[in-house]
């Protein structure tokens, strides 16, 4: 997934969005930094949202059912890795994977998952502790392989 396939798969979801939250259009154009004009068009499907108003969106609305149904469990996640390619961090807490990650393969307490909806993968140990995220499945084997080197 990139930018633009985000843009295209969220941009018709911005009404449902704005429904699902109980907003108005105005104030959902407010919220999110664009016209009501612009809102409009968008909710239309005559024009698509900008990367940037879809990352509010997203950031501002991640506890969206729509948009967990669209990105999965950790939508911040998903734009974290598709705005920097990878994303490596100091230990998050996760959910474990339970609902929308499928297990790609182990080695030694750390485990290679693929989201079901996004397709990006995540490394993730024992305790449920995510340590990577990318699209690149070789560039996490990579980073999977250093993390069970270090233990």
């Amino acid at each position: 997934m990139d930018q633009h396939s985000l843009v295209e798969q969220l941009s018709p979801k911005v009404k449902l969005v704005r429904v699902e939250k109980g907003y108005t259009q105005e104030r959902m154009s407010m919220i999110l930094g664009v016209s009501k004009k612009t809102l409009v068009q968008i909710e239309k499907g005559r024009i698509e949202a900008s990367w940037t108003t879809l990352v509010a969106m997203v950031a501002l609305f991640r506890d969206s059912e729509v948009i967990q149904h669209t990105l999965g469990d950790d939508p911040l996640e998903v734009l974290e890795t598709i705005a920097h390619d990878s994303v490596t961090r100091s230990k998050q807490r996760t959910l474990g994977g339970k609902v929308w990650w499928t297990t790609i393969e182990e080695h030694n307490s750390y485990v290679i998952q693929q989201n079901v909806l996004s397709q990006h993968y995540r490394i993730i140990d024992e305790r449920h502790y995510r340590y990577f995220s990318s699209f690149d499945l070789e560039e996490t084997r990579q980073k999977l392989a250093e993390l069970g080197e270090s233990k």
